[in-house]
């Protein structure tokens, strides 16, 4: 990737309302994001009746509702992912969605998304991680929750398929929804980059924008932040979320790290080559120097600017025979 791919995750803050996802798809535009992501799933696919809801979901919503009755009331239908990639499409901003389970991997894939991107929590599901990798299209894939034994498998997984291994970002990510400082652990990124010699990235649950911006510096290419259009919704995720004024802070801020960034290449900048000559400084002399003199310690010195000899031919100077008169402050020549 040649910028940092900015994702904006709307995952489940439409609410179930069509209206609010496209006005987040707005808001995702307005930001600067790369990408508008959505969530994929039926509700009956991937839960039973049994699952409890996390503990920041309740903490959210509360208890009056089960986690497969949340679940139900967030799935948008084929219409809705119909409907609102070609909303993406019209706004020119890229549409992607998670699937969370096989049949929304072929419908996805039928829908003809640019890119795949596996959620945390399904990370140890094989039969799945195969589906997405026989599409053949690029994987963004989560690491929240793992340790490195189980990314290793889940890569060796996608890759037995003769998957293109350049093809795959891992991201690594904490799935605590906010994720507090102290367990945000963004060297792992890196270090996860030298295991697996792959691109990287970082997707944020932290409440502020200081932490993604901190990983493009370290060099992620990917960020994944969670956006909504009120923090005060309700609903699972808006209170880990921001919201657009933030979101776009952040796509700045991100983009003037990458131009400062710049490349491995130690050397003066365009801007600042003309500063050389007026910050740096020439031999000059320090007292009138007769023609025949000497030049020593008590009649050079180093001023500015720099546009005579360099102080660094300072012992070449010394011993010297000055060739001309020289006033107070002339640069020297030999």
């Amino acid at each position: 990737m040649s910028k940092v791919l900015i994702i904006a995750e709307v995952g489940v803050n439409h609410n179930g309302d069509i209206k609010l996802a496209k006005d987040l798809i707005d808001a995702a535009k307005y930001c600067g994001a790369d990408i508008v992501k959505f969530q994929t799933f039926t509700a009956k696919s991937i839960s039973t009746h049994y699952a409890e809801k996390a503990a920041y979901q309740s903490k959210n919503i509360g208890n009056r509702k089960s986690h497969l009755e949340m679940l139900n009331e967030l799935e948008l239908s084929k219409n809705d992912h119909f409907d609102l990639k070609d909303y993406c499409k019209k706004k020119n901003i890229e549409f992607l969605s998670s699937a969370f389970d096989i049949e929304s991997v072929t419908f996805l894939q039928s829908l003809g998304i640019e890119r795949f991107k596996i959620p945390s929590g399904e990370i140890t599901n094989l039969p799945y991680l195969r589906e997405i990798s026989k599409t053949k299209k690029p994987v963004i894939l989560s690491t929240g929750m793992s340790k490195v034994s189980e990314i290793k498998e889940a890569i060796s997984v996608i890759l037995g398929t003769g998957y293109n291994k350049d093809l795959l970002t891992l991201l690594h990510c904490n799935t605590d929804y906010p994720t507090s400082m102290e367990d945000v652990n963004l060297r792992a990124m890196n270090t996860i980059s030298e295991i697996f010699g792959l691109q990287v990235g970082y997707s944020d649950h932290t409440e502020g924008i200081e932490v993604p911006i901190a990983a493009v510096a370290m060099g992620a290419k990917v960020i994944e932040k969670h956006l909504t259009l009120d923090r005060s919704l309700d609903g699972p995720d808006h209170k880990a979320s921001i919201e657009p004024n933030q979101f776009k802070q952040m796509v700045d801020s991100v983009r003037n790290i990458e131009l400062a960034l710049g490349s491995e290449k130690k050397s003066p900048s365009k801007s600042e080559k003309s500063n050389i000559k007026i910050v740096r400084k020439s031999i000059v002399a320090k007292k009138q120097i007769l023609k025949g003199e000497t030049f020593s310690l008590e009649n050079i010195t180093t001023k500015r600017p720099g546009t005579g000899i360099s102080p660094m031919f300072w012992d070449k100077v010394i011993g010297k025979k000055a060739k001309k008169f020289f006033s107070e402050d002339e640069l020297i020549e030999l």
